[in-house]
């Protein structure tokens, strides 16, 4: 049983797409309880302590954003916590911050427990005092006590509970520690009739003289259905969002009322009369926020060594200086590929000599039953030996890049990436939240185009979404090393041959990075027409990383998931190569023949007509181009492994490779249309026929365009 038009005065918690969020009650006794919090407080782990395996995921309404709900039953209560976007705020900038705010203005939620970070209580103040504002039912857990005891630094919950008048707890939600209390809090203020008076801001005397004029008939047209103080001080910030919430969850259209009218009229020529436009108010509030703030965090923290904080101050210095960031940055890239290309090659041979034995003995099963050998190719030599392929070269580098990239975010580098890239990126009429999501796409560009979630306008997020592909994925990577090595880097022997590769791998990349900006300006000034939006960028402190933690999330959370969608793509996709490779047409597969047709086209590009039958066919997975190129080559009906690079290299060179082949193959396998798993990632992230179409349009006209200028100036100038 859910929540009612009963229970809370409107239909805000329906079943459709119109509703806040569809709760499900056991009995009418179950307490709701809204879990906030600024990113990285360790909210989620709040939440997974309590809830267990209790719980179940889902998003938003008529959103993208992901939301967690979850049961929990304390002294014969049920508790359900409904685990809200994590957001800075609830001014309603983002889309997490608007659904943050209008759950707990509309979800009727029974207490709204905000869950802030020991380590740097001052700013996630700013939450619990916009949370004050809203509901009279706040519960404030101070989580990573551990971590601020390291730091030495010492909290007076006491203190902070008489300065805010709520409940204050202190907790170590890893631990477990505090979370009894926390509860005990709860249930005081949603069972117990626990009364809360929070702290009430005032504003100035100006501001507080507005607000005096539009209080009265907001609260008399609401009927107490919301805080008319803080509604009041929304409609003078000429909040709309917070109108169009109002207007679907409680069916008041607040301007048409005559009183509220009229008084928003006069309290906005007070407001000019005082000199406070209409830009600089929000200023005012927010700056009053801001040194409440401070002073509560001055009267109730204490630093007892302020070397952590000069010891972050000074690494800042380093890793986001305009002289030393983007060096850094990229020397933190190159390791993490050079890792990634020489820790991967081991357990990917395992993994194939593995799973190939059971092709072999799957080979021995359907010549034991006696089936016809066009069964025994499609399933075995088509459908298995792709897959096989696929989670052969897919799964160890993103088993070591996602770790790798996990263990920078936990470390708290990540935000210091964006930080570095923000300005690029504005540059470019993109976000510089972009830099994250690129960061993301090297992994998967399927989690890249997931990842632009946490992008808050929807231009810039589209932007990012179609330009994500212009960094390589896992399933590229291979293709570029393997090209990289046998025609750039084969100079070189020895042990510095992987280093060779890794530089000009980076190099490649960084071109990427540079198409992603380019790509970025022109949408910005064509189809996604928009000026660069602010946005507040948080650094966090830099703390020591749960390694087991970062490796199992990344591993399930990230690695697994990504491989699951590649298989789904690629098992259809080895049975149609398997065909075409083995069907015969006037003595010629078709393969072959599809390849002869697609040649003139490919040489202009610097190609041939198998090297881009095989990167279409790679449609589903671009692991398995090479693969093809040299089935193609060999003419052998089947995916074909090769025993080494030197043997590889004689082959393609057979075939009439050159220098200038490679390096379109190089630029063409960077810039050409992503996967099948990442347009199926866009088509559910924007909903949109149209920008999928333009998802996959967009890199495959650059790539084309930039082969076609290369491969043709290099030949004029005769140096191919």
């Amino acid at each position: 049983m859910g929540l009612s038009s009963e229970s809370t005065g409107a239909e805000v918690l329906s079943c459709n797409s119109s509703g806040i969020l569809q709760i499900k009650k056991e009995t009418e006794d179950d307490k709701v309880i809204a879990l906030a919090g600024n990113p990285n407080v360790g909210k989620s782990t709040v939440f997974n302590s309590l809830t267990g395996m209790n719980q179940h995921t889902g998003n938003w309404p008529g959103k993208t954003v992901a939301n967690a709900q979850g049961k929990y039953r304390y002294k014969d209560t049920n508790f359900i916590l409904v685990d809200i976007p994590g957001t800075y705020s609830l001014m309603a900038n983002s889309e997490e911050e608007e659904i943050a705010r209008d759950f707990i203005c509309f979800g009727d939620p029974d207490a709204v427990v905000v869950v802030a970070d020991a380590t740097c209580l001052e700013r996630n103040l700013n939450l619990v005092l916009q949370a004050m504002e809203i509901s009279r039912r706040v519960v404030l857990c101070v989580n990573l006590l551990d971590e601020a005891e390291k730091k030495k630094i010492r909290i007076d919950i006491g203190t902070l509970s008489q300065k805010l008048r709520i409940p204050v707890v202190g907790t170590s939600a890893r631990n477990g520690k505090g979370l009894e209390s926390l509860m005990d809090a709860v249930k005081a203020v949603t069972r117990d009739g626990l009364q809360t008076e929070p702290l009430k801001i005032t504003y100035g005397k100006e501001i507080e003289q507005v607000i005096s004029i539009l209080q009265p008939a907001v609260e008399q047209a609401l009927d107490g259905k919301l805080n008319g103080r803080w509604v009041s001080l929304k409609l003078l910030d000429g909040d709309k969002s917070l109108l169009e919430s109002m207007q679907n969850y409680l069916g008041k259209d607040l301007l048409s009322d005559e009183a509220v009218a009229a008084r928003l009229l006069e309290a906005t020529k007070f407001l000019e009369q005082s000199e406070i436009p209409g830009n600089s108010f929000r200023d005012r509030v927010v700056t009053r926020i801001i040194d409440l703030c401070e002073n509560i965090s001055r009267e109730t923290v204490v630093y007892e060594k302020e070397e952590y904080f000069e010891r972050d101050r000074k690494i800042d210095k380093i890793l986001t200086s305009k002289a030393t960031g983007i060096p850094i940055m990229i020397l933190m890239l190159l390791g993490i590929f050079w890792i990634t290309i020489v820790g991967a090659n081991v357990p990917s041979a395992l993994i194939a000599d593995g799973l190939f034995w059971v092709q072999d003995r799957l080979m021995e099963f359907f010549h034991w039953i006696s089936a016809p050998e066009w069964v025994t190719g499609l399933l075995v030599e088509g459908v298995y030996r792709t897959l096989a392929w696929v989670v052969s070269v897919m799964l160890p580098p993103m088993a070591i890049f996602f770790p790798l990239f996990t263990l920078l975010e936990d470390l708290g580098y990540l935000p210091r990436v964006a930080f570095n890239l923000d300005n690029f990126f504005r540059k470019a009429g993109a976000h510089g939240k972009q830099s994250l999501t690129m960061c993301m796409g090297f992994g998967c560009n399927a989690c890249g185009v997931i990842g632009c979630r946490i992008i808050d306008s929807p231009r810039e997020r589209l932007i990012a979404i179609l330009t994500n592909n212009f960094v390589p994925c896992n399933g590229r990577f291979p293709t570029l090393i393997a090209v990289i090595t046998m025609f750039f880097a084969a100079a070189v022997a020895g042990p510095f041959q992987s280093a060779v590769s890794a530089v000009t791998l980076t190099a490649v990349i960084i071109f990427g990075v540079f198409m992603t900006m380019l790509i970025s300006k022109l949408l910005s000034k064509t189809i996604l027409k928009g000026m660069p939006s602010s946005f507040n960028l948080e650094l966090p402190p830099y703390r020591r990383p749960q390694i087991g933690r970062v490796i199992v999330r990344s591993i399930f959370d990230r690695t697994l998931f990504v491989l699951r969608r590649a298989v789904v793509v690629a098992a259809p996709a080895g049975l149609l190569i398997w065909l075409l490779a083995n069907l015969h047409v006037g003595g010629m597969s078709l393969l072959a023949q599809c390849a002869g047709f697609l040649d003139p086209f490919a040489r202009l590009l610097g190609l041939d007509g198998y090297i881009l039958m095989a990167f279409i066919l790679g449609f589903p997975a671009n692991e398995i181009v090479v693969p093809i190129i040299i089935m193609s080559y060999m003419a052998t009906g089947t995916l074909t492994d090769y025993q080494n690079l030197a043997q590889l290299h004689a082959l393609f060179v057979a075939h009439g490779w050159t220098w200038l082949t490679a390096m379109c193959v190089m630029l063409f396998s960077l810039l050409h249309w992503p996967c099948g798993t990442t347009c199926l990632t866009i088509q559910k992230e924007t909903q949109s026929a149209k920008w999928t179409v333009l998802g996959f349009a967009i890199p495959t006209v650059t790539g084309i365009i930039v082969c076609f200028l290369v491969a043709n100036t290099i030949r004029l100038l005769g140096l191919a």
